[in-house]
C-alpha cells in the first residue's frame, strides 16, 4: 500500500526481455539502504517488486499484464520514474490510499499555467471517470492529486510548483501518456451497492443502501 507522496525520482538504466515480460534496471536519486529484495515499490504508480539491489540501483520484473495496462509497455532507457516505497502502518497518510494497481492510462490533452500552478487536462476512458468526483483523489503516475473538474471522458488536476519540481509531472506535456489509479473507496462502494456474484435474486432485488437501521442490524452501532 502507498500514499501517493513521491519520495524521489529514478531513471531507467536498462531494459531486457524476461520471458514474456521485461526486467528493468532503475537508478534512484536517493538511498535505498532500508529497501531489501522482495520489497514493494511504486514506480510511476505501478506496484512492483525489487528483485536485485545494488546501492541506488535496483531491478524489477514487469509482467506481460502490467506491460499491457500501464505505460511500461512503451518504457525507454533514460525515462524518468516516480518512486515511492511501501508505507508502514505507523506512517502518516499525507496523500490517499493507493494500491499500486493501475486501472488504465490517460493522455495529457492540455497543459496551461494558472498563476503559480499548472493545470493538466487528461483524457481517459469513461470506465475510469465513473470512479472520479470533483475534489476527490486520483493517483496519476503514482502521485496523489486532487481532481479539479471531471467530465465523461476527461478530468483536470492542478499541479503546485513543489509537486512539479519533485516528480515527473513537471515534465509532462500534451500527448504524453500517464498511469491512472482511481480511488479504491469508490470501487468498494460500487461493489457493495451492486451486489456480490452468486447472490440470490431475492437478495439482489432488495434495495441496497446504508441507513441507521442497516448499521444497527449489521452490528456497526448499538
Amino acid at each position: 500500500m502507498f500514499t501517493g507522496i513521491i519520495q524521489g525520482l529514478g531513471t531507467i538504466a536498462g531494459i531486457r526481455s524476461s520471458g514474456q515480460g521485461k526486467r528493468l534496471t532503475i537508478e534512484a536519486v536517493f538511498s535505498l539502504d532500508k529497501t531489501k529484495i522482495g520489497d514493494s515499490l511504486s514506480l510511476s504508480g505501478a506496484c512492483l517488486t525489487a528483485v536485485k539491489i545494488d546501492g541506488k540501483r535496483f531491478e524489477i520484473d514487469v509482467s506481460p499484464e502490467t506491460l499491457q495496462i500501464t505505460t511500461f509497455g512503451q518504457a525507454k532507457v533514460g525515462e524518468r520514474l516516480n518512486i515511492e516505497r511501501a508505507m508502514r502502518f505507523s506512517d502518516r497518510i499525507d496523500g490517499h490510499l493507493v494500491s499500486g494497481h493501475i486501472d488504465g492510462t490517460g493522455i495529457v490533452k492540455q497543459r496551461e499555467s494558472l498563476s503559480n500552478a499548472v493545470i493538466l487536462t487528461v483524457e481517459v476512458d469513461e470506465s475510469l471517470t465513473r470512479y472520479m468526483i470533483t475534489k476527490g483523489s486520483v493517483a496519476m503516475d503514482g502521485i496523489s492529486l486532487t481532481i479539479n473538474t471531471c467530465e465523461a471522458n476527461h478530468f483536470s488536476v492542478s499541479i503546485i510548483p513543489h509537486t512539479a519540481k519533485l516528480t515527473t509531472i513537471g515534465f509532462k506535456s500534451r500527448g504524453d501518456r500517464v498511469n491512472i489509479e482511481t480511488d479504491m473507496i469508490g470501487k468498494y462502494v460500487e461493489r457493495f451497492m451492486s451486489g456480490m456474484p452468486g447472490r440470490s435474486k431475492e437478495n439482489s432485488s432488495k434495495q441496497a443502501f446504508i441507513d441507521h437501521a442497516y448499521l444497527v442490524k449489521t452490528g456497526f452501532i448499538g
